[in-house]
C-alpha cells in the first residue's frame, strides 16, 4: 500500500466534498487552520479507543447523540447545557439499569456538515447550491454559496462550545446528571419500574465519571480534517474532535475518505448501511485495521426497521471471518426517515425502537456484542420533529416545533423513553 500523509487523500475520488470558488481564500483560512491550537488532546483520544475496546468486549456501553447537523445560532450556553445535561442522563440511566459503565460520546463542537443527495436544489423554483451545514454555506437562499470563511467560524463555534461544555461539565451540580425526568412517559406499561429507577438514580453521588465526555462528527470536508490533524510523536492524529467517523455515501475502499482515515490514530467509525457488502466490509477493515487494534473501528449500522436479521446476519460473519476486532454500535434513525402527509421529514419512535431491538436480538442470537447506540436527539423537550412515543407528536403536531434544518431528532421525552427501552433490554 502507498506511503500515507495528511494529504494523500488528495489524489484519491472525493466525494460529498464542498468545491471552493475561490481557491485563494480556501488556501488562506486552510493554513490559518492549520495553524490554530486543536480542539481536543491526543492522550483523551487514546483514552476513548481504550473505553471503546471495553465496550466492544461487553464491559461497557456507548451512549452517543446530538444534532443531525449543529447550527451556529444554538451556540448559546442554555442550549448547550442542555444538550449534554440529556447525554449524560442516558449515560446513567443504562448504568443504573445495567450495572455496566458507558462512555457518552456527543455529536457536538463540529458536527456542522452534512451529505447530499446532489450539489444543488430547487427553492422557490430557483436552482441554489444545496446546504450542506452552517461551516459550508447558510440555510437561507441567500447564503447558499459554498464560503471557505465559514470553515473558520466552525472552527470558533466548537472551540466555544467545547470551552464552555469543559467548564460547566467541571462544575455541574451532580443533579445535572441524576434529575431525569420521566414525567412524560406515564403511558408506558413499565412506567412504575420506569419511575423507581429514575428515584434511585436521583438519589445517587455521581462521581466525575459520570459527567466525562468525548465529541465526535463526520469528516466529510477533509481539507477541514486535514488542516486539523497534527503529528504527536510518530503518529498523527484528528485533533478537530476525539472521535471522526466515515458516512455511509463516503466509504468507498478506493476513495479519499478511506485513504485519510487509515492513517489517524484516532478511534474512528465507519457507517455501514444495507448497500454494504459483506466482502467489502472484510476489505475496509483489513485498510483500516490491518494491526486488529481494539477500540480503533466502530462500526455504525443503520439499515431501518425490518431489515437486521437479513443485513447484520451478514456483516458479522463478515467481520468474524476477518478476525479484525470492531465495535459494534446500532444507529436506529438513519434508515428510518419518512416523509409525512404533510410533507415534513420525520421518524417514527415505533420504527427506531424496532430496529434497536431487532439488532440487539441478532447480535444475541450470533453471540456478538452490541456495544452501543448512536442517535439523533435534543435535550430540548418542546422540539415536535419524530412522531410517536409517549409524548404522543402526530404528524400534524409537526408542525408545532420543528427546528431541524436537516435530519429529525428526538425530543428529550422520546430520547429518555428510548434509553429505559433498550437498557431494560440489555440487562
Amino acid at each position: 500500500m502507498a506511503q500515507w500523509s495528511p494529504s494523500s487523500w488528495t489524489g484519491k475520488p472525493a466525494l460529498q466534498m464542498a468545491e471552493w470558488e475561490d481557491k485563494v481564500a480556501a488556501a488562506k483560512v486552510l493554513e490559518k487552520l492549520g495553524k490554530l491550537p486543536p480542539l481536543v488532546q491526543p492522550a483523551e483520544a487514546d483514552r476513548l479507543k481504550q473505553l471503546l475496546a471495553e465496550a466492544g468486549r461487553g464491559e461497557r456501553f456507548i451512549v452517543q447523540g446530538g444534532d443531525c447537523a449543529e447550527r451556529f445560532i444554538d451556540c448559546e450556553a442554555e442550549r448547550l447545557e442542555t444538550q449534554i445535561k440529556v447525554l449524560l442522563q442516558m449515560g446513567t440511566v443504562v448504568e443504573h439499569i445495567t450495572a455496566k459503565p458507558t462512555v457518552r460520546i456527543a455529536r457536538i463542537a463540529g458536527q456542522y456538515g452534512k451529505p447530499r443527495s446532489k450539489p444543488t436544489e430547487t427553492v422557490d423554483g430557483k436552482e441554489v447550491m444545496s446546504f450542506k451545514g452552517d461551516n459550508i454555506n447558510g440555510f437561507e437562499v441567500k447564503d447558499r454559496k459554498w464560503d471557505p470563511e465559514r470553515l473558520l467560524l466552525g472552527y470558533w463555534h466548537s472551540a466555544a462550545t467545547l470551552n464552555h461544555l469543559r467548564a460547566y461539565t467541571a462544575n455541574a451540580d451532580s443533579t445535572a446528571v441524576t434529575s431525569v425526568d420521566v414525567s412524560s412517559l406515564s403511558g408506558l406499561k413499565d412506567f412504575a419500574s420506569i419511575t423507581q429507577d429514575a428515584r434511585d438514580i436521583g438519589a445517587k453521588k455521581p462521581g466525575r465519571e459520570s459527567f466525562e465526555f468525548f465529541t465526535a462528527h463526520e469528516a466529510m470536508q477533509l481539507d477541514f480534517e486535514q488542516a486539523l490533524t497534527r503529528k504527536v510523536g510518530d503518529k498523527y492524529y484528528n485533533l478537530s474532535a476525539h472521535l471522526v467517523w466515515i458516512g455511509d455515501r463516503t466509504r468507498q475502499v478506493d476513495g479519499a475518505h478511506v485513504e485519510y482515515f487509515r492513517g489517524i490514530a484516532n478511534p474512528i467509525g465507519v457507517k455501514v448501511g444495507p448497500s454494504m457488502k459483506n466482502d467489502e466490509l472484510k476489505e475496509l477493515l483489513q485498510i483500516l485495521n490491518p494491526q486488529k487494534e481494539e477500540g480503533r473501528v466502530v462500526l455504525i449500522t443503520r439499515y431501518g426497521a425490518g431489515k437486521a436479521e437479513e443485513l447484520l446476519t451478514g456483516h458479522i460473519q463478515a467481520v468474524k471471518e476477518s478476525g479484525i476486532p470492531v465495535v459494534w454500535q446500532c444507529d436506529p434513525v438513519h434508515g428510518n426517515g419518512v416523509v409525512a402527509s404533510n410533507k415534513y421529514k420525520t421518524r417514527r419512535v415505533d420504527d427506531i425502537m424496532k430496529e434497536l431491538l431487532e439488532v440487539a436480538a441478532v447480535h444475541k442470537k450470533l453471540g456478538s456484542i452490541l456495544g452501543g447506540i448512536h442517535l439523533e436527539m435534543s435535550g430540548q423537550a418542546t422540539i415536535t420533529e419524530c412522531v410517536g412515543g409517549t409524548c404522543g407528536i402526530t404528524e400534524e403536531g409537526l408542525t408545532k416545533n420543528y427546528e431541524t434544518y436537516c435530519d429529525p431528532r428526538l425530543n428529550y421525552s422520546q430520547a429518555v423513553e428510548t434509553t429505559f427501552k433498550v437498557a431494560y433490554e440489555m440487562r
